[in-house]
């Protein structure tokens, strides 16, 4: 039994390899990867708290401030799950040093999955540095605690996979930055960070409701307060299913090694 699993044990133990790897690159630089990305959150927050807070109330007993921190949080994991990625495989692509990665006996499913972890652990750490730098601000309510995990969880996954599907086709990395500055960036600012989608005109709700990022941003808004534009099962379940779809493309273009073996 221990000799028929051993390559297997082996296997996985390359996985976790080029896990540790990916959070190590990512640690090393800390400052740029993890505090850069909350002080921006936070410049964010004091200016938008200072202006609108005393003008508008999107849920009743929710100040402006508090409603805008999960927003923030999941924004900013949002695209430090894409960044981590997409980065890592467009940086390796243009060093050349994708090729060591590639000749190790790893399946294309433990690649996708070490990548993927990489970028969640990434992304679950700036959301946590953030919420817990607001906190000096605002005291924010954990109504549904297990919701705000799930769609941190399952946000960090997308969005992970996204950037994998972006490392993968991108060869520079000016075709990666627009990714995120044509797709990432509008998706994200026009999913209700900021607002509620209630506030908009009829036509402008139904095109939100289009957007993956709005279900992911709401339904961890729920989270914090109980509330929410929409049901919190709703919005898990479109995420759930643009994650198995964007999934499918990643490992499938794995698999055939797309823009990888060259």
């Amino acid at each position: 039994m221990k000799q028929i699993n051993r390559p297997l044990e082996q296997s996985w133990r390359g996985t976790y390899t080029l896990f540790k790897k990916e959070v190590l690159r990512f640690w090393r630089v800390a400052f740029q990867t993890v505090a850069s990305p909350v002080l921006t959150a936070l410049l964010y927050l004091l200016i938008f708290s200072h202006v609108l807070e005393a003008h508008v109330e999107v849920y009743k007993g929710v100040p402006y401030t508090a409603f805008l921190i999960p927003g923030l949080i999941m924004m900013s994991l949002l695209q430090n799950a894409f960044a981590n990625s997409s980065s890592s495989l467009v940086q390796s692509k243009v060093m050349g040093n994708i090729i060591f990665i590639l000749l190790t006996p790893l399946t294309y499913l433990q690649f996708f999955i070490a990548f993927l972890a990489a970028a969640i652990v990434r992304a679950l750490m700036v959301g946590l540095s953030i919420y817990l730098v607001a906190l000096w601000f605002v005291d924010l309510p954990l109504v549904h605690p297990l919701w705000i995990f799930a769609f941190a969880f399952l946000g960090g996954a997308l969005l992970g996979t996204f950037g994998i599907i972006a490392g993968i086709w991108a060869d520079k990395f000016d075709q990666m930055a627009a990714f995120q500055n044509f797709v990432i960036m509008p998706l994200t600012f026009l999913s209700g960070v900021f607002y509620s989608i209630h506030s908009l005109p009829p036509f402008w709700q139904t095109v939100s409701k289009f957007n993956p990022f709005f279900y992911m941003i709401d339904g961890f808004r729920y989270g914090f307060f109980g509330k929410g534009d929409i049901s919190p099962w709703i919005s898990i379940s479109v995420v759930a299913a643009f994650l198995f779809g964007l999934a499918w493309l990643a490992l499938k273009m794995l698999k055939s090694g797309y823009r990888l073996r060259g």
